[in-house]
């Protein structure tokens, strides 16, 4: 299959705009699908797919794998290089709820930083750029200066090479100003190490873990928290997040229901009094 799963890489690099580490983990997962059944398409059938799942125990790898060969599989479908339309289910999962940040424990790390230096100051503009923007890391370290403007930050380098604007809060763009204004080096990156170059994923990582004790991640679900808990409608959160389907964004449901529970609780007269 081979030929087949070379095809379908260029179809999903070209057409489809996916990420490099989609296509490096569709490339990796189908390479070891092909030499695990060592079939050719026309061939291939459900047993197989099946034992070679089977050598999976953890259900987050069966599932990536499987992800991988339903979407192969069911392009090879529509471009009618099988007749067989495969689409077999995944493992079911335990529903992981987001790690997020209340507002007051991010408020005590930036209290905490040192703003003395520009380097400080650069801390400072990306913890509460993410908190501000509930951009990606790797959307958040590919800004350029010139992606602000009129409090509106264009998001050049989404998942899937999608654009779209966010709006940053004031005090975040004052951040960032004041950050812009103490760094010495030339560079058309918002954030940048020591030698004026654009900072990398690793060193980004540190900075938070530091500071917050979690990933940078964690700032995108507490942007997305503190939307849900205010009042915001999932579909604006979606398109703020910049996820191409609802149900991704769905994961932040239970926060919704849980804060409309808390409300009613807490505000209707039979919740507060006893009958």
């Amino acid at each position: 299959m081979k030929d087949e799963i070379d095809r379908f890489l260029r179809h999903c690099k070209v057409i489809l705009g996916l990420s490099g580490a989609t296509l490096a983990a569709y490339s990796s997962d189908l390479a070891q699908f092909d030499g695990f059944v060592k079939k050719k398409l026309h061939n291939l059938s459900g047993d197989d797919i099946y034992w070679f799942l089977s050598q999976f125990d953890n259900k987050r790898t069966l599932n990536r794998k499987l992800s991988a060969i339903n979407r192969f599989l069911g392009w090879c479908y529509d471009i009618l290089l099988t007749d067989e339309n495969w689409a077999i289910k995944g493992a079911k999962l335990p529903r992981a709820l987001p790690t997020y940040l209340t507002s007051e424990t991010i408020e005590r790390a930036l209290s905490a930083i040192d703003k003395r230096e520009w380097v400080g100051l650069r801390d400072y503009a990306l913890i509460i750029f993410l908190y501000a923007s509930g951009c990606r890391i790797s959307e958040a370290l590919s800004a350029q200066k010139q992606d602000i403007s009129d409090g509106w930050l264009r998001v050049r380098f989404g998942k899937g090479a999608k654009e779209r604007l966010v709006p940053i809060a004031p005090r975040a763009l004052k951040a960032i100003d004041e950050y812009l204004a103490a760094r010495d080096m030339a560079s058309p990156y918002l954030f940048i190490n020591y030698k004026g170059e654009r900072l990398s994923r690793v060193y980004a990582f540190e900075i938070t873990k530091r500071y917050l004790g979690v990933s940078p991640h964690a700032l995108r679900h507490s942007f997305a928290t503190a939307l849900i808990t205010g009042g915001a409608d999932l579909r604006v959160v979606q398109e703020l997040l910049g996820h191409s389907s609802l149900n991704t964004t769905q994961i932040y449901t239970h926060l919704e229901q849980r804060h409309l529970l808390e409300s009613v609780s807490n505000f209707h007269p039979l919740s507060r009094h006893a009958a």
